[in-house]
């Protein structure tokens, strides 16, 4: 559980809410039913650390009332800002895509899945598998300039060399 961490550098705030959501993975291998809310805890999480990093660039027409930014927009910023599967750990160690997940050319989508554990039964269905893996990933993404890179290891944000 520990190897799914976020590295240092992101903010502390992304960081320990990240980290509850680890938690609620873990109690999960005691009570089953805890994996769901995991779940909705690493998407918040995700949603958090996409708000800070791109809410000023989402446009009008994609916020709410309040002016919060949608979660839709907010997983646009990722791809306009140069995300591809190659550039994501999960991907490169597992293989697969990402991106259609992201874009929405696969059904149900991450901000489908986000807003049925979030406005529907969150208790309702099977695990996403490799779902708190990827959100870190997309979490440290975006602030992949503030955390130190894992050197020659080829794994993370860094260069390889």
């Amino acid at each position: 559980m520990l190897s799914l961490s976020l590295r240092e550098g992101i903010p502390k705030i992304v960081a320990a809410k990240f980290r509850r959501a680890q938690m609620l993975y873990f109690l999960a291998w005691l009570y089953g039913d805890l994996i769901k809310a995991g779940e909705l805890v690493a998407l918040t999480t995700l949603e958090l650390a996409l708000k800070d990093r791109y809410g000023g660039n989402v446009e009008a027409k994609d916020r709410y009332r309040d002016g919060t930014p949608k979660f839709p927009a907010l997983v646009e910023c990722l791809i306009r800002d140069g995300l591809t599967d190659d550039k994501i750990p999960l991907v490169r160690r597992c293989g697969g895509s990402v991106i259609p997940l992201l874009n929405g050319d696969r059904k149900p989508s991450l901000v489908e899945i986000r807003n049925g554990q979030a406005h529907g039964d969150p208790f309702d269905g099977f695990p996403w598998a490799g779902l708190l893996e990827l959100v870190r990933d997309l979490i440290e993404y975006p602030y992949r300039d503030m955390v130190p890179t894992l050197g020659k290891t080829g794994q993370g944000w860094g260069t390889l060399t």
